[in-house]
């Protein structure tokens, strides 16, 4: 699925809002099964780490980390919504939530795969 190169995106409550550049549309689209993201039920998608900018309510966003502490997930403290994530596997990229992209359906998406978080090959 293509998408402008430059993409508007938001939480649900439009406190925290961004553009992200995606060159090559949505790459990479995935689920994970971790302990955390069994519980938001996001897909995600790659960015490069100079691919997103937070161009209102930086204040809002909020940290979350457990276990390693090495994985960084944000999201907006107002609805709660979880916008992206650095994450331990690739920490040169972010992982954001598809759904905070304008004009963009998650579920419209197909055969996205569920990455084995459980077994994350950074626990062994």
């Amino acid at each position: 699925m293509k998408v402008n190169s430059v993409h508007k995106a938001s939480c649900h409550c439009g406190a925290v809002q961004f553009k992200l550049t995606l060159p090559n549309g949505i790459e990479d689209p995935r689920r994970c099964d971790c302990s955390m993201c069994r519980r938001r039920g996001a897909i995600v998608a790659s960015v490069a780490l100079d691919g997103i900018r937070i161009i209102k309510g930086r204040d809002k966003l909020r940290l979350y980390q457990f276990n390693t502490m090495t994985a960084k997930h944000y999201f907006c403290s107002v609805c709660g919504i979880y916008t992206h994530h650095q994450s331990r596997s690739n920490p040169k990229q972010y992982g954001f939530n598809v759904a905070c992209l304008e004009g963009v359906n998650p579920f419209e998406l197909e055969n996205v795969p569920t990455n084995d978080g459980v077994n994350h090959p950074a626990d062994s």
